[in-house]
């Protein structure tokens, strides 16, 4: 008796696939079971296609497709439907595929099997609920595993995969290095057991070595064939008390990068569907880590560009203390142009630097490493502030003249996005928008920058700004003040440009601030919200220590807090944080006065504004709000009679002192006219006229003083007696 005629009374059909011409050729039992007529036949793929149930052909592509790739039995159950779409019958496919290059031939059986009564246990592999469950376990677990930043989370994840039906109870991760293979990570076994797999030759009659060495999965179902296939290293696995093993190649990009192997105290049987999901999820886990050993390496290298490029502050400086910290954005290798430095200058004084050169990217990183070295090599010179900022911004200007590369975003960018710093206000940004949104169109990168020397003895800062946030001081009460600043444009915008130098002084047991936008901006904030944010946290903080105060800033802006603070501006970019502190050291003077000081030039009446928001901000806690803006009223008037009625600047100074228990504010503004100002009695339409008129009404003691070389006009005010008093 022939086989076919044997095969036949069993209802088994004889079939072949060959992929190459994509004929079908089918004995008569195989093409009766596809509902044909009972003859042998030759057809196209489309042809048997159009026999099966779509979902089950999408499914038993898949499985011969694993077959093909691990040279194993591809099989499935299929549903065959009529020429009305009805199903007529169930039948199992087993086959084989026989390789040749680069296509194959598939040679297998076709057989009917009876559905499963309703209520039983039984499950097709391709069909039915558990299919459902493998599709939903599959999508959670490659969400789970894109998520992964790094290669400690990823096997966490691979350690938390819950399999539909036959979850491994033992994990272990194997990495190739050279020749040699090593455990990466595992899951299910004690400390030490990993002790004999730690380091082994690829040559290793192992299954994780022999997967390596040839890409292909193996599938151990029961001990006994783990014994029979690997003998020589089944005494390692045998004290696990195992009963299936499979070992399975993580292949990126055609290189096979390790092992992956899924152990279980339950005998699996490795059906077509588990090894499916295996496969699958071996994928997953490849991509995840390969993702994650380039993150880790970006990383890496992130810290060591950070390490280099920021500087160690270095010994204590006798009087002062300096406190620092660089926070990358979140985005890229993590690097981008904000710095900070500290120098050691001639005669003992020292010069600090905070600056951010545009963009996030590796360019900007090395644009700052190179203005740093040249900022650094101005100051050890000798220069001036000024004359730093200066030849600073004639080299950055040299070194990106002609350079066409498009910013990558971020601060300083001319484009979209809001100004950081006080805008024109400060009167160096005008016609530059140093916003924190992307940049539009290409030319030469700029950076801001803030440059200060200061005298360790006598507390005296020059200070020379290049289109950088103004800087703010602490004083020794716990007022936190913006320090208005003269400034020029930022560095590498034109050739020649100069920048003004402020002086002041820190008194002993006051703290400056000097920061860059992300400080101010990051979490959605713009501007305004964002120092009110940083100035609540700076005047909170109790304590002396630098380090902690520096701590808190950037936890107030990167911690779990920060997400309660969130600003108007949601999707504003993150931004680079770099933040320098610097307190001089002595013993603070509760009762010192509490002093600021700015200029107003006759180029920038908008500063005008700005000094009422100052004078605001020094009586934070004067308790008469009526005196707060009689202060501020008469102010304006002062500031702006020297803009009209004289042509230099305006130097304003304020103050508020004790006097006999209780607060003085003195305001004085100076100008360099000799030209003293006179009361008039304004008629009822006049538009001008009433300042002395208002100082005289509003002020407790007011006064003209004149000077050597132009004049002093000045009042005082009184806080009432129920006011917070000199010690407070």
């Amino acid at each position: 008796m022939r086989i076919e005629d044997v095969l036949a009374a069993i209802a088994t059909g004889l079939w072949r696939w060959d992929n190459a011409s994509g004929i079908v050729t089918l004995d008569a039992e195989a093409a009766r079971l596809l509902g044909l007529p009972a003859e042998p036949a030759q057809l196209t793929e489309a042809a048997v296609r159009s026999r099966f149930h779509p979902v089950d052909w999408n499914e038993i592509d898949g499985v011969v497709n694993l077959a093909v790739a691990e040279g194993t039995l591809a099989e499935a159950r299929l549903r065959i439907m009529d020429g009305h779409g009805r199903v007529i019958r169930t039948v199992r496919s087993r086959s084989k595929p026989l390789i040749e290059g680069n296509d194959y031939q598939l040679v297998g059986t076709l057989q009917e099997v009876a559905e499963p009564q309703p209520g039983t246990a039984a499950r097709t592999p391709v069909t039915g609920d558990w299919r459902r469950s493998r599709e939903a376990f599959l999508l959670d677990a490659g969400r789970a595993l894109a998520e992964a930043r790094s290669t400690a989370e990823v096997l966490r994840v691979a350690a938390s995969l819950s399999m539909p039906g036959f979850s491994p109870d033992g994990l272990a991760v194997f990495g190739v290095a050279g020749e040699r293979l090593t455990i990466i990570g595992h899951h299910g076994h004690s400390a030490g057991d990993e002790g004999p797999f730690t380091s082994m030759s690829v040559d290793t009659d192992y299954p994780a070595a022999e997967v390596v060495r040839t890409g292909r999965a193996i599938y151990l179902p029961t001990p006994e064939e783990y014994l029979r296939r690997f003998p020589v290293t089944w005494p390692l696995a045998q004290r696990f008390g195992r009963q299936s093993w499979a070992y399975l190649p993580l292949i990126v990009a055609g290189r096979t990068m390790g092992a992956w192997m899924a152990a279980f105290k339950h005998p699996v049987a490795f059906t077509p569907d588990e090894r499916s999901v295996l496969t699958t999820v071996a994928r997953m886990l490849a991509q995840a880590l390969a993702r994650a050993g380039v993150a880790e390496s970006e990383r890496e290298l992130s810290l060591g560009l950070q390490r280099t490029m920021m500087p160690v502050l270095g010994p204590g400086i006798p009087g002062l203390h300096v406190a620092a910290r660089y926070v990358p954005t979140g985005g890229g290798l993590q690097v981008g142009g904000d710095w900070y430095d500290m120098i050691q200058l001639p005669g003992g004084r020292i010069a600090l630097v905070i600056g951010d050169v545009q963009g996030h990217d590796v360019r900007a990183a090395g644009l700052m490493g190179q203005l740093r070295i040249a900022l650094r090599a101005y100051a050890s010179e000798g220069h001036r502030p000024d004359a730093v900022l200066s030849r600073a911004s004639r080299f950055l200007y040299g070194i990106t003249d002609g350079d066409g590369d498009v910013g990558a975003g971020g601060s300083g960018g001319p484009g979209t996005g809001t100004g950081t710093g006080t805008g024109t206000e400060n009167g160096d940004e005008e016609g530059v928008n140093r916003g924190g949104g992307d940049v539009v169109g290409s030319g030469p990168r700029f950076a801001t920058c803030l440059y200060l020397e200061i005298d360790p003895v006598t507390g005296v800062v020059d200070i020379a700004r290049a289109g950088h946030p103004d800087p703010a001081v602490r004083m020794t009460d716990g007022t936190v003040l913006l320090r208005p600043t003269a400034g020029g444009l930022p560095l590498g915008i034109v050739p020649d440009t100069d920048y003004p130098t402020t002086r002041f002084t820190l008194e002993p047991g006051e703290t400056l601030m000097m920061c860059t936008d992300g400080l101010l901006e990051t979490g959605g904030h713009d501007l305004d919200t964002g120092w009110d944010r940083i100035r609540a946290l700076l005047e909170g903080h109790e304590g002396d220590s630098l380090e902690e105060l520096a701590d808190s800033l950037v936890e107030a802006v990167h911690g779990p807090g920060s997400h309660h603070t969130t600003g108007p501006l949601a999707d504003r970019r993150e931004d680079d944080i770099a933040v320098l502190l610097l307190s001089r050291q002595g013993p603070a003077v509760r009762e010192a006065p509490r002093r600021t000081m700015m200029t107003v030039a006759q180029a920038e009446p908008e500063r005008v504004a700005a000094a009422r928001q100052h004078l605001r901000q020094l009586l934070h806690d004067w308790t008469d709000e009526d005196q707060v803006d009689s202060a501020v009223l008469m102010v304006s008037e002062m500031l702006t009679n020297v803009l009209i009625h004289t042509d230099g600047d305006a130097l304003l100074v304020a103050s508020v002192t004790c006097d006999d228990d209780a607060r003085r504010l003195r305001v004085e503004v100076s100008d360099g006219s000799d030209e003293l100002p006179h009361k008039r009695h304004p008629g009822e339409m006049a538009s001008s006229g009433r300042g002395l008129v208002l100082m005289e009404m509003l002020a407790h003691a007011w006064g003209v003083d004149p000077r050597g070389e132009g004049k002093s006009i000045w009042f005082e005010l009184n806080e009432p007696a129920s006011g917070k008093g000199c010690c407070t």
